[in-house]
């Protein structure tokens, strides 16, 4: 059995362009949070010289003739959901990646399979998409990013294999950043190749376990398997940037606050509970500062996380600074169940918490929210923050 790994092409703009036609062919750059910078852009904006996550006022300077959109992650699920079911029509066997990629078995001749799957997405989707056929998965990324764009290459063959691997650098193997690179380069590990004639104790050593499969994946001996159902949450975390850096401290509650409700959601749509919380903020020319509390049982109840936020947060908290991003993570996560109580544990449901997740599953989320993110409320207005990538559920990426 085969792996072949589909990525779609530019499929922010890609998604954009399904549903207006006018953005064909021209220079589009997607825009990340309250439009502060470029998450995705077209081949034709990166020409431009426009690189992702560049400020909008950099990227305007380099490409002024660009059409930049705000992110619409509902519309963009509801396009990888769509090449989600073409790709399952398929393939008996296929693991939901992330938004925009999928691994699959491939039993049947790997070069018609690839484009035959490549036109029926564009056919039906609308959606442009690269797909990579090879030994393993980890063959299989490599060779979608050879294609890309737009193509559909199955590499079988072990000299044919070589050829590739001579040509790109450790770093292009998903699961090595430049770091673990440098520490390879140190061993004399300079491509993919080398990897994969290195010593896998010796990898090993430098990139735990995780490296060592990489490099039989290499290889072309599977280590990784497809996995078709996510695997169980270890942690669930929300958060991210601000948007404007703040050093207000009502509006950093406020967002402290959002991140919570945010954390809360994901964790009863997972139907888990959790155990210990853990948050981290970031200031701009300033520390990376993090706490984290073991609760006194696994809950997902707003008025025992709240107040273990407030706890976390005055251990963070550094006034005058520019706060610009958080993250929460919840861990020692658990399945809400029969237990026994604590001496000093009340009994007494939390009946506004479940009043307000029925709330907010009937009328859209944030319908009712805590009073302390009156604050923002300009971000609640905006739909475009109301769901996030991380909403998007399945995903074995993230």
């Amino acid at each position: 059995m085969l792996i072949a790994h589909l990525d779609a092409d530019c499929f922010y703009v890609s998604a954009e362009r399904v549903r207006d036609r006018f953005l064909a062919d021209k220079p589009v750059g997607v825009l990340g949070n309250q439009g502060a910078c470029v998450i995705a852009k077209s081949y034709e904006m990166k020409k431009a010289g426009v690189k992702t996550g560049e400020p909008i006022w950099e990227a305007l300077t380099k490409c002024p003739d660009g059409i930049y959109v705000k992110r619409d992650f509902r519309w963009y699920e509801v396009l990888s959901r769509a090449m989600l079911d073409v790709v399952r029509e398929f393939s008996p066997q296929v693991e939901y990646y992330s938004i925009d990629e999928f691994f699959l078995s491939v039993d049947q001749s790997p070069a018609s399979f690839a484009h035959e799957l490549q036109q029926a997405i564009l056919d039906r989707v609308g959606v442009p998409v690269t797909i990579g056929v090879a030994r393993t998965r980890t063959l299989a990324k490599l060779v979608s990013d050879l294609a890309k764009p737009f193509g559909a290459l199955a590499l079988i063959g072990r000299e044919a294999e070589e050829q590739l691997l001579a040509s790109r650098p450790a770093s292009d193997v998903t699961g090595i950043a430049e770091r673990s690179a440098a520490k390879l380069r140190s061993f004399g590990i300079v491509t993919c190749l080398d990897l994969a004639r290195a010593d896998p104790t010796q990898v090993r050593s430098v990139l735990t376990v995780t490296g060592e499969r990489l490099c039989y994946e290499l290889r072309g001996e599977k280590c990784v398997p497809i996995q078709s159902k996510r695997p169980l949450h270890k942690i669930v975390s929300r958060g991210g940037s601000i948007g404007a850096p703040s050093s207000d401290p009502a509006i950093q509650w406020a967002w402290c606050v959002r991140n919570l409700e945010r954390l809360i959601e994901a964790l009863e749509s997972y139907g888990l509970c959790a155990g210990k919380l853990a948050f981290a903020v970031d200031y701009k020319h300033g520390p990376t500062c993090a706490a984290d509390t073991r609760l006194t049982f696994p809950t997902t109840r707003f008025d025992m996380l709240v107040e273990a936020a407030r706890h976390l947060w005055k251990q963070v908290q550094m006034q005058g600074l520019l706060l610009y991003r958080m993250h929460y993570f919840a861990s020692e996560l658990q399945y809400p169940g029969p237990r026994q109580l604590g001496l000093f544990e009340p009994t007494i449901r939390d009946g506004l918490h479940a009043l307000k997740s029925e709330i907010n599953s009937r009328h859209g989320r944030f319908a009712l929210r805590s009073a302390a993110t009156l604050p923002l409320t300009e971000i609640y207005a905006d739909e475009s923050h109301s769901y996030e990538i991380c909403d998007i559920a399945g995903k074995t990426c993230f």
